[in-house]
């Protein structure tokens, strides 16, 4: 929902909202107000329905089962919708639904990179998209991913001019994060998820054999390649990691120029951490404050990013702090 002009990821669907004090109404005036425990604090909006949804390609699929519409402009897509990862509990990402919506009819297992086009081209045309997130399971093979991210980011800049972030676990070889950007990709995430080996372990144990020492050197060898402030890393905040460890950690992703985009953990349900509880607001804001400090003094900002998610910024409160407002 936009708040005061900013677009928020607002959970609906899980055990924590059912006790939320928020509530949406709708008054007499036809405006739409957020209340807590009744008492009115701000008008709200929605984004409409995104017209490219009531497409349907030559083969009969719905485009809004190849990509969707996340906060207000932006076209979200997992390229390959498993993932090694996922094919056992004891390797599984503790917070991810990946196979869900893909058991519940939601979305398709591949996406070809025809289709990503075809859906791009009308997202644009249509709903004025601005950029775009091609995210994708991990498959099996050392490049995890990179492959089949380059093709589908060239297929749709054929397409249609529209700013691109990839996003993948760190590849064997180096060489993919230049093929990655030759192909048209202008932005690119690799998420740490969580900063210390002991939580990592806990709640990622397939993921976290990737080591954190691999990410950073990834991450010195992606900079050069998309640019400083264009390759960033999602951290979940409330998972296990302290205050201290997530600052040090993006203190050493700023000396290299990542974007650390930190985000408060929202459970899933159905996922093994649907019942985890989510980070206190005091919690996050002790974190999300000296952070944007750092990330100014670092000379970077969400809305340099060219595409992706720290660019979109509704999942964390991190570019308000940037600017000041919170």
């Amino acid at each position: 929902m936009t708040l005061d002009g900013m677009t928020i990821m607002v959970p609906v669907h899980t055990a924590p909202a059912a006790q939320s004090p928020y509530e949406i109404a709708r008054g007499s005036n036809g405006a739409t107000r957020i209340l807590r425990d009744g008492l009115p604090l701000a008008e709200v909006s929605f984004p409409l329905r995104p017209r490219f949804y009531d497409r349907v390609t030559a083969d009969g699929v719905p485009y809004w089962k190849i990509a969707t519409l996340h906060g207000r402009d932006v076209l979200a897509t997992t390229v390959l919708q498993e993932c090694v990862r996922y094919q056992s509990r004891a390797k599984t990402c503790q917070f991810c639904a990946i196979g869900q919506s893909l058991e519940a009819g939601r979305t398709i297992a591949r996406k070809t990179p025809e289709q990503l086009a075809e859906v791009a081209k009308a997202a644009v045309e249509l709903d004025a998209v601005t950029h775009m997130v091609m995210t994708t399971g991990t498959p099996p093979g050392k490049d995890r991913g990179c492959s089949v991210l380059m093709e589908s980011t060239a297929a749709v800049k054929a397409a249609v001019d529209l700013a691109i972030q990839v996003q993948c676990e760190p590849p064997d070889d180096d060489i993919w994060f230049k093929r990655m950007h030759e192909a048209g990709a202008d932005s690119l995430g690799m998420h740490l998820e969580a900063v210390t080996p002991e939580v990592r372990a806990r709640i990622m144990p397939g993921k976290a054999q990737v080591p954190i020492a691999r990410y950073l050197s990834a991450f010195e060898a992606a900079v050069p390649v998309f640019g400083k402030g264009q390759v960033s890393t999602y951290i979940l905040a409330g998972l296990g990691d302290t205050r201290e460890a997530i600052l040090a950690m993006c203190e050493e992703l700023l000396k290299r120029g990542v974007y650390p985009f930190v985000v408060p953990f929202v459970p899933i349900s159905g996922t093994p951490l649907e019942g985890h509880p989510g980070p206190q607001p005091a919690f996050m804001k002790s974190v999300l404050q000296p952070l944007a400090a750092m990330v100014r003094a670092a000379g970077l900002r969400a809305t340099d990013i060219k595409a992706g998610c720290g660019k979109c910024g509704a999942c964390s409160a991190l570019s308000t702090y940037e600017r000041g407002i919170a």
